[in-house]
């Protein structure tokens, strides 16, 4: 697998087609830190770690629905294997106008975009969340 970000996303937006109210997806320590920010925003219930079917760890992402819609209406990958994208501090975009969220991967750690700007610190824009 060459983008396990980006694998996680279409995970995360196929299950929420389809009305899942969880989804599996491979662990590892940056998809956690990731949904760690997913969760302090509201968009998702939470995680667990788990084992998979096939014996490795995995992770459970409890999705989030608000009278029978998805929360997360939009996710994006914007910072892809073949073309990484780096922003400082002052370059980071806002999601609808402050609606929305991205976020990013900084030296001090993954946080959304609100909190990189606070904390004056530019980083990897991995993906915008609405």
């Amino acid at each position: 697998m060459n983008d396990p970000i980006g694998d996680m996303l279409t995970r995360i937006r196929n299950a929420q087609m389809r009305g899942k109210s969880t989804v599996e997806t491979p662990a590892s320590k940056l998809r956690g830190w990731v949904l760690d920010v997913l969760a302090d925003e509201g968009y998702i219930r939470g995680y667990e770690k788990v084992t998979g079917k096939d014996g490795h760890p995995a992770i459970e992402i409890s999705l989030k629905y608000y009278e029978g819609a998805p929360v997360i209406r939009e996710m994006k990958r914007v910072s892809k294997p073949g073309r990484r994208v780096y922003l400082g501090v002052n370059d980071i975009p806002q999601v609808r106008q402050g609606l929305g969220v991205s976020i990013v991967s900084t030296s001090k750690g993954v946080m959304t975009d609100a909190s990189a700007r606070s904390q004056n610190v530019g980083g990897e824009v991995l993906c915008t969340v609405f």
